[in-house]
């Protein structure tokens, strides 16, 4: 899973008024250029603009915008398979790291895929304020997958909200 947006940043922080003025809506492919910026800024690997594509066109899934009034300052990706939910990719823009805004969208996520449905992730092993985002929203650790991050060979936690099932 992508969880830069609970990284630490040292650039100059916005208004938290500011913050609490964003809403949530549905991505849309117009808003994919503005996606690509954030994810660029975010992970050293990113995803290509085809992989976004695919995942907004899939109407199961749950793909969302944080926005502050024009700007997208964050996304969401959250794709639907078979009885599971999987939450792919999560980013806020940098300047607004920290700030609760990841946690928010996620919580609009668990709203509109149900919160008695079964949703898993994976995040960096060395991504603690991640992983603390997570337990507090009722993710729990569920192993681990060896070398999965391909940029570093880095390995990934599993996490599980809701019964993991067999």
């Amino acid at each position: 899973m992508r969880s830069a947006g609970v990284s630490e940043t040292t650039e100059a922080e916005p208004a938290i008024a500011e913050v609490e003025a964003i809403g949530f809506r549905r991505l849309t492919y117009a808003d994919l250029p503005a996606v690509l910026s954030i994810e660029r800024r975010s992970f050293p690997a990113p995803w290509s603009l085809a992989m976004f594509v695919l995942e907004v066109s899939k109407p199961s899934g749950v793909c969302l915008a944080a926005v502050a009034g024009d700007e997208i300052v964050g996304y969401l990706v959250c794709s639907r398979y078979a009885d599971v939910y999987h939450l792919m990719n999560v980013a806020v823009d940098p300047d607004l790291r920290r700030r609760g805004v990841a946690a928010r969208m996620i919580e609009r996520m668990l709203d509109e895929g149900g919160r008695d449905e079964r949703y898993t992730l994976e995040v960096r092993v060395s991504n603690h304020p991640a992983i603390a985002m997570y337990e507090r929203l009722g993710f729990r650790r569920a192993g681990r997958r060896r070398r999965y991050y391909g940029d570093n060979g880095e390995d990934a936690m599993i996490m599980w909200l809701g019964d993991p099932g067999p």
